[in-house]
């Protein structure tokens, strides 16, 4: 391992999490960035937080471990409760999920996310929440709440369930307690947009008293990253909410404030006149400001739907006119690394107008926290190519790019590329469905155990399952759209009880169970059937065009690379610990074509195969 002043929370160092300790010590303690393709199971968290949590303690800086999902944040405290053992209570960490998360007031789940801040500022402002005056009184903390942060500190690292659960016993805000422990806390562990969404950042910062220069910031899941960010600099609006709007302002009796937006409704009509369902268009700038500064001064407008949002939030929690002047405000922004878009789609009743400014690149938001930040470290067990997430994320040429072999024994696991079939859209056809089923329903029946079949969409995966659930030996578990947790956690607890006389799951690539579930000992098999390749829409072909511009990748890094990414994660639901012994199968015959079988990681030992059926009989016979 790294240097001996780093204590290591488990007795057992692999000699591949040893290498990456060391370079992430190497990488901190120089300043340096790093992107890491650290693969499933070589133990990234401990080998992260450790040499991380050394030297922030001895150089008194403050570390960030930043993760996109929930159960994470559980591993991340777990490994921190052991290192607070071993460093005798000297480290201080605070847990932070999103604020309406937190917040301890019952309706807070009904608002959307976009309205909660302004209905949160209301009551505060107003002194409407009894948690928020027990907590803080004109602006400085009661002395409930700092007692209360002592004996949270005296506790120890806690997940943020634990010290909502206590905050809301004695009546105070979980979030501002959170917020006063985050000012002695020197780690924190949090969403990604505490730190990348640029508005919710400096705000952070200034109220915990920490900054940039002094954070070193671990980014787990980093695969993730571009996405998420992508989306928070995003924003839209549909015909839909500007109605919502103009009815909130006609209740209301805003007349003045009513007509403008029933002229942005009309404005959304012309700009789509010509349109047929489904059609996409681009839209420059100024076709909608200009019309609108027609009618009115754009800035004065925003201003008078902040106010008059203001007011209706304070009566009915939400309002579809802050929403209004949160879009017309953005759409205001920058053309660079962004698109504007105007959709049409099909609604309930009728047509929906759909109009938005997309951002392209991640790298507008992300560039700041890599050029301030201590160090800053992204790590994900798909962060393959490296290159490419260099590339899109910001980082320059200096920036250490690693990948690391599995720590995994290679025998345990058998992966092939079936190269019998395809879901190419030109190759789609009842035969081709039927192929599929035949090939997925004779792996499976030959597996003992449990499976899952990851499709490219509901859609293909249900034309595949009128034949597959007939050739099914095992019970089948279909995947459902928009499952909550509770649905999801619901349906893996039947699928475990299948364990002994196995059953498959029909999932898809990118939805539910693509990526975040844990099933050790479990699955015995997954099959990857064809490639997420979606025909581009607009959107995706500008964000080529961006790409081939800025990097002359645009194929790979803005379509080809993406779903390649999606499959891979697929697959890492196999094999989760020493002992899983798995069967990794790529149905598709795309797989073997030189653009799309370089794009896996190096030490994968992907074998083509049409013999498929021996090949897996002979794994599991030894």
């Amino acid at each position: 391992m790294g240097s001996k002043e780093i204590l290591f929370p488990y007795s057992k160092i692999r000699d591949v999490q040893s290498e990456l300790i060391e370079d992430i010590e190497e990488a901190i303690q120089n300043k340096r960035r790093m992107l890491a393709h650290a693969p499933t199971g070589l133990g990234k968290t401990a080998a992260a937080l450790a040499p991380a949590v050394a030297i922030a303690i001895k150089e008194k800086l403050n570390v960030f471990f930043l993760t996109s999902r929930h159960t994470q944040h559980k591993i991340a405290i777990e490994t921190l409760q052991k290192l607070n053992k071993m460093y005798k209570s000297s480290i201080k960490v605070v847990d932070l999920i999103g604020k309406k998360l937190m917040c301890a007031r019952a309706e807070a789940i009904k608002i959307s996310d976009g309205e909660f801040p302004t209905y949160c500022k209301k009551l505060r402002e107003d002194d409407q929440c009894e948690y928020y005056l027990n907590t803080r009184i004109t602006g400085k903390f009661t002395a409930e709440a700092n007692i209360t942060v002592q004996e949270l500190m005296e506790i120890g690292p806690m997940h943020s369930e634990k010290s909502i659960e206590i905050s809301q016993h004695k009546k105070l805000c979980p979030y501002e307690i959170a917020i006063l422990l985050g000012n002695e806390c020197n780690i924190t562990v949090a969403d990604y947009y505490y730190i990348f969404n640029p508005f919710i950042r400096d705000s952070f910062l200034r109220k915990t008293k920490k900054n940039l220069e002094n954070c070193i910031i671990i980014v787990d899941e980093a695969h993730n990253l571009p996405d998420r960010v992508r989306n928070l600099l995003t924003n839209s609006i549909t015909n839909i909410n500007v109605k919502r709007a103009i009815k909130e302002a006609k209740e209301g009796n805003y007349k003045e404030t009513q007509e403008r937006l029933e002229f942005i409704d009309r404005l959304l009509e012309k700009l789509s006149e010509g349109m047929v369902r489904n059609e996409q268009k681009l839209i420059v700038k100024n076709e909608f400001l200009d019309e609108l500064k027609k009618e009115v001064d754009v800035d004065v407008l925003i201003a008078d739907l902040e106010f008059i949002s203001d007011e209706i939030i304070e009566r009915k929690k939400v309002s579809f006119i802050r929403s209004i002047a949160k879009f017309i405000q953005a759409w205001k922004g920058q053309d660079e690394g962004f698109t504007r878009i105007l959709s049409l789609r099909e609604g309930i009743k009728d047509n929906v107008i759909h109009l938005s400014y997309r951002c392209l690149d991640p790298s507008l938001a992300i560039k700041e926290v890599i050029e301030k930040a201590h160090s800053i470290i992204c790590m994900s067990g798909t962060l393959n190519p490296t290159i490419m997430y260099r590339d899109i994320l910001g980082f320059n040429n200096e920036t250490l790019v690693k990948e690391y072999r599995n720590p995994f024994p290679e025998k345990n696991k058998l992966t092939l590329i079936v190269p019998e079939a395809t879901t190419k859209f030109t190759m789609r056809n009842s035969l081709q469905f039927e192929n599929i089923a035949k090939i997925c329903s004779d792996i499976i029946n030959s597996v003992q155990g449990n499976s899952i079949i990851f499709f490219p969409s509901y859609k293909l995966r249900d034309v595949v399952n009128n034949t597959f659930f007939q050739r099914s030996k095992k019970t089948v578990f279909l995947e459902k759209r928009n499952m909550g947790k509770r649905d999801k956690f619901e349906m893996l607890e039947r699928f475990k009880d299948y364990k002994d006389s196995g059953a498959v799951l029909l999932a898809i690539s990118s939805a539910n169970f693509a990526e975040g579930i844990d099933l050790p000992g479990l699955l015995k098999c997954v099959i990857v059937v064809g490639l997420p390749l979606q025909p581009p829409d607009l959107e995706t072909i500008e964000l080529i065009k961006y790409y081939d511009n800025k990097f002359g990748k645009g194929w790979e890094y803005g379509y080809v690379l993406p779903a390649i990414t999606k499959c891979l994660q697929n697959a890492g639901r196999c094999i989760r610990s020493e002992t899983d012994r798995g069967v990794i199968v790529f149905l598709d015959e795309r797989y073997t074509w030189r653009n799309y079988s370089r794009c896996f990681p190096k030490d994968w030992n992907i074998r083509v195969s049409k013999d498929y059926l021996e090949e897996i009989r002979e794994f599991f016979g030894d």
